[in-house]
């Protein structure tokens, strides 16, 4: 550990970043059920089984709705491929209803087979860690205490940019959870429209975002992955340059680097919303 409080303050804050970005990695292969003890799945499977009582009843407020504005007359009702029509939607409906989670949770399993299959491909199973090069450390070091003014400002500033890209990038990642939880609490309203011809396309979309929402992982993996390549390759130290010349020019590249990943990650849900015309 050096005694230069510009070098401790830059290692923390990459340590801060590559705390970040592990923490990431762990929380797309990590499945709801398990997140932070299951407590909050705990939770939310409680709600689910309160609101199936709402849904049963908005199951049938909707087929009824249906009827009327599918069906001309009663008479139509009693032709036997009309009421055999009429039979199976709902008990369709009322099965995803009752087997909502099942269904769900099939789904999510899917994306996260995807994302396994993604980081498996690309060879990549853990994020990769930014280390401060040497030569800034040992140019950092050899400054004097006027020299090192300059030092602080430069340091304090991408210090704080890297905290603060630290931290969008992860309450992104933590966002795709608890929309998650959201999605899966409140399904049996949503999917109660499916007993209704007329209402359908409000299950239709429900699904669709749910689905998108999984996805966002695949995507947010495949930045993480594309930033390890692109990262790949430090940001050159020029050893001839100033120090506070240096320092600026490698803190400049690394944020540019973080950006990319960060702006990648945050634009994962408008990505995944245009893939499926959301």
């Amino acid at each position: 550990m050096s005694d230069s409080w510009v070098v401790q303050n830059l290692e923390n804050a990459l340590e801060v970043w590559n705390g970040k970005l592990s923490e990431v990695w762990q929380l797309i292969i990590q499945s709801p059920q398990t997140f932070k003890g299951g407590d909050i799945w705990n939770v939310v499977v409680n709600i689910y089984g309160a609101l199936q009582a709402i849904g049963y009843a908005l199951l049938v407020l909707f087929f009824v709705i249906g009827v009327m504005k599918t069906c001309g007359s009663f008479a139509e009702v009693k032709k036997p491929e009309h009421a055999l029509k009429l039979f199976i939607r709902f008990a369709l409906a009322k099965a995803v209803i009752t087997y909502g989670m099942d269904l769900m949770l099939a789904l999510l399993n899917i994306v996260q087979g995807v994302i396994s299959t993604i980081m498996n491909s690309a060879g990549f199973g853990s994020s990769a860690t930014t280390v401060l090069p040497a030569e800034i450390v040992t140019a950092v070091e050899d400054c004097g205490f006027f020299e090192s003014i300059p030092l602080w400002a430069v340091t304090l500033i991408g210090g704080l940019f890297i905290w603060v890209l630290s931290f969008v990038m992860i309450l992104s990642v933590y966002g795709r959870f608890f929309k998650m939880y959201m999605y899966t609490a409140i399904a049996p309203i949503p999917l109660s429209s499916f007993a209704g011809e007329p209402t359908q396309s409000i299950g239709k979309s429900f699904i669709k975002s749910y689905a998108a929402v999984c996805l966002e992982g695949a995507i947010i993996v495949l930045a993480c992955i594309i930033f390890s390549v692109f990262a790949s390759s430090p940001p050159v130290v020029d050893a001839s340059a100033a120090p506070a010349a240096m320092v600026w020019s490698y803190i400049g590249e690394l944020i540019f680097n973080m950006l990319v990943l960060v702006g990648s990650v945050k634009m994962a849900d408008r990505i995944v919303r245009e893939m499926m015309g959301l």
